[in-house]
C-alpha cells in the first residue's frame, strides 16, 4: 500500500524536508484587510512580522480552501492508496474537520485525518514520523497507532509576551487575558483539551521560561531518547541559546529549533518562546 502524508502548514516544516519526505502540506492563510497570503507560500514568518508592525489592526487567519484540499486528495489518488492528513488542533482550527470532510468524497482513496490537537513543529514530529514509516510502506492503521503512542508522551509549553493576540482572536478567554495585562504575567501556556490554556500565571518572563525548563526536566532528567523542539517568534539568537544550554544538560535528548508562523504568530504575537517534546 502506497500512503501519503499530508499537513497543514501550521507544521511549520522546512520545505527541503518536506521534499526529502514527500510531506504534501496545505497552506493557511493570513489576512491583511482584503489581501490574503498563504503562509510558508505567500509570505514567510519574518515579512509577517515585519508587516504586523506596520498595521493598526491584527491579520486574520483561516483555513485551507476546502477546494484546495479537494484538489490535493485528487491528485494523490492518481499515485496513492491511501492519506493520513494531520491537522493543527482542532480546538482552534477548521482544518481537521475539512480533512474528515473531504476525504469522504472519494471512494478510490482512503483518507483518515488525524488531529494532532497541537500546533508548530510539535505536530511536525507526527508528521515526520508518519512520513518515515510510509516510506518504508506502512499504511494508515500502523501509522496511526504509532502517533497515539507518540501522544503519549507529547507535551509543550509556550510564553508570549501580549496575551491581547490570544484574546482578540479567540483564542484565549477575555478573562484571562485582562488579569495578565493587569498584572503584567508572563503565563505559561500550554495545550489542554485541544484549547489553548493559561498552565500557570507567572510573573516575569526569565521566572516563566525557569517553569518550562523544570516542566521539560522531569521528563528529560530520566534518560530516555528524546525529541524537543525551542520554538521562537524573531527570537532566534535566544532560541539557540536555549537549545544549547537544554542540549548540554540533557543528552539523552535530541533538540532542534522552530518557529511560530504567521498563523500561529498572529495568535501569540512576536517575542514568543515555546518548549515540545517527546520520548522516542
Amino acid at each position: 500500500m502506497r500512503t501519503a502524508i499530508v499537513t497543514d502548514s501550521t507544521a511549520y516544516i522546512p520545505q527541503e524536508l518536506r521534499d526529502s519526505l514527500d510531506i504534501h502540506m496545505l497552506p493557511l492563510n493570513v489576512i491583511f484587510g482584503d489581501a490574503s497570503y498563504q503562509e510558508e507560500v505567500e509570505i514567510t514568518a519574518e515579512q509577517f512580522f515585519l508587516k504586523v508592525r506596520e498595521q493598526e489592526e491584527l491579520p486574520k487567519t483561516s483555513q485551507p480552501a476546502y477546494g484546495e484540499i479537494i484538489n490535493k486528495f485528487e491528485q494523490l489518488s492518481k499515485e496513492y492508496d491511501a492519506v493520513v492528513a494531520i491537522s493543527l488542533s482542532s480546538g482552534i482550527s477548521g482544518t481537521y474537520q475539512s480533512f474528515v470532510s473531504a476525504g469522504s468524497m472519494f471512494d478510490n482513496l482512503e483518507v483518515v485525518a488525524y488531529d494532532s490537537e497541537i500546533s508548530c513543529m510539535v505536530q511536525g514530529f507526527y508528521v515526520i514520523e508518519a512520513a518515515q514509516m510510509a516510506a518504508k510502506g506502512a499504511g494508515p492503521t500502523e501509522i496511526i497507532e504509532r502517533l497515539d503512542e507518540m501522544k503519549k508522551t507529547i507535551n509543550a509549553y509556550f510564553m508570549v509576551n501580549d496575551l491581547g493576540h490570544l484574546q482578540r482572536g479567540g483564542r484565549l478567554s477575555s478573562a484571562q487575558a485582562f488579569v495578565g495585562s493587569l498584572l503584567q504575567v508572563k503565563p505559561v501556556l500550554t495545550f489542554e483539551n485541544k484549547q489553548i490554556v493559561a498552565f500557570e500565571k507567572i510573573r516575569t518572563e526569565k521566572k516563566a521560561m525557569k517553569r518550562i525548563f523544570e516542566l521539560f526536566g522531569e521528563v528529560a532528567s530520566k534518560g530516555e531518547k528524546m525529541k524537543a523542539v525551542v520554538i521562537h517568534s524573531s527570537r532566534e539568537a535566544d532560541a539557540k541559546e536555549i537549545a544549547e544550554q537544554l542540549q548540554e544538560q540533557y543528552p539523552n535528548v535530541e533538540i532542534e529549533i522552530s518557529y511560530f508562523g504567521p498563523v500561529i504568530g498572529t495568535h501569540l504575537g512576536e517575542g514568543s518562546l515555546g518548549l515540545g517534546w517527546y520520548v522516542i
